[in-house]
């Protein structure tokens, strides 16, 4: 036997303990932090481009619908003529919802918020397909067809309930923009106004790994159903760091009241170190994209259907942070002018975010359909900050 092969165990000395791990540093709010590989959608904040699937949004906006959009966000390519009125046609098939979801909004408060019961509607769906097929194309076909379906039917049918109206029944035979603005007004909308609304669909429809978005990916990585992965999107964007700002943009145009006053106020803003709303963004370094379609959506509605004044106040307002503002990076973002623009479509103010959920929801339902292809559930770390070890003492004893 060699000398080698005499040593045992013992005669080995230990390996070296690993040296501690230096934890990462912390980030709040993750910022700058991958934490997924995505093809869906791509951000350049410093020359102010978005595209989706490799398309610029404004020629999306220009050439496309928003259920084209979203078939190509969803299923990575531009559909054929085929596919896409196969898909147009599912679509308008399912856009009713069950009487009984009906019932249920009819029980909700009068003044609750549209958000909360968009959350709650969505969330139903899941009784109604219970069944889950995650590795099936044809479920995953289905489950994007009735959710961009009834979210719309939902939001509108929730607006005249809460009026004490019954609900409008979806027509099979319109677009699916100017079918939403049907089931809130029962008229049907001008050409014009249904084209401006899909547009802002679509430019509204994704925007990569924002807060409702990892949400959606975060509750899709347990492999629940989709349903729930959009109810819980929705809940994230009801928050009012994510969703609800172009409201605010309009009430902060509101009160400055004139474009005289837009100077002195936009100066006191600064030196009390106000937010100032539709202001700014953590992507982008320039204008958004989006605020720029946006503004030329506007100035159309209101060369056909009158001037909005408030209109005035923002392009004073945006010339005056240009100034002030622009140097640090400052710009518009996507809620600065949507507001003015859902307002001259007559839409309800509290409605504009569960519009925006309308249109994200095409986004949401990307990221859910592209997690099941490379799914691990999320399980970030943590820095605990806590107590050391501490002593058990007795109740009588404290």
């Amino acid at each position: 036997m060699s000398d080698t092969a005499s040593h045992t165990a013992s005669d080995v000395p230990p390996a070296p303990a690993p040296a501690p791990a230096t934890p990462p540093p912390f980030r709040p709010g993750l910022e700058g932090v991958p934490a997924t590989q995505s093809a869906i959608c791509d951000i350049d904040g410093r020359q102010g481009q978005l595209t989706y699937r490799g398309f610029d949004t404004a020629i999306l906006a220009a050439q496309s619908t928003f259920l084209e959009t979203a078939y190509l966000l969803i299923w990575g390519d531009l559909p054929t003529a085929v596919q896409l009125r196969e898909f147009e046609h599912e679509v308008q098939m399912h856009r009713r919802v069950s009487f009984r979801i009906r019932d249920m909004m009819k029980s909700f408060p009068a003044q609750g918020h549209p958000m909360d019961a968009l959350q709650a509607s969505a969330a139903s769906l899941g009784l109604f397909y219970s069944r889950r097929a995650l590795d099936n194309p044809e479920y995953i076909y289905g489950a994007v067809v009735r959710l961009l379906a009834k979210i719309p039917t939902m939001v509108a049918a929730f607006q005249l309930i809460r009026k004490g109206q019954d609900p409008i029944q979806p027509r099979d035979d319109l677009p699916y923009a100017a079918n939403f603005l049907y089931m809130l007004t029962e008229r049907e909308p001008d050409p014009l106004a249904a084209r401006i609304f899909d547009a802002c669909l679509i430019i509204h429809s994704e925007h990569s790994l924002n807060a409702s978005t990892f949400s959606a990916r975060v509750t899709a990585s347990t492999l629940t159903d989709p349903y729930a992965v959009v109810a819980s999107a929705v809940g994230t964007l009801a928050g009012p760091l994510h969703g609800g700002a172009n409201e605010d943009v309009l009430a902060m145009l509101e009160a400055i009241g004139s474009p005289d006053q837009v100077e002195p106020w936009l100066d006191r803003a600064i030196a009390e170190r106000q937010k100032i709303m539709g202001f700014g963004h953590r992507e982008y370094k320039v204008k958004d994209p989006r605020a720029v379609i946006l503004q030329s959506l506007a100035e159309q509605l209101f060369d056909r259907f009158g001037h909005d004044p408030l209109y005035d106040l923002a392009c004073a307002l945006e010339r005056a942070a240009a100034e002030r503002l622009g140097p640090k990076g400052i710009y518009p973002n996507v809620d600065f002018y949507s507001g003015l623009v859902y307002r001259k479509l007559g839409i309800p103010r509290d409605l504009f975010t569960p519009i925006f959920a309308i249109a994200r929801t095409a986004g949401w339902l990307a990221h859910w359909k592209e997690q099941l292809g490379a799914n691990r559930i999320f399980r970030p770390s943590q820095i605990y900050t806590g107590s050391l070890p501490r002593q058990w003492q007795p109740l009588d004893a404290r």
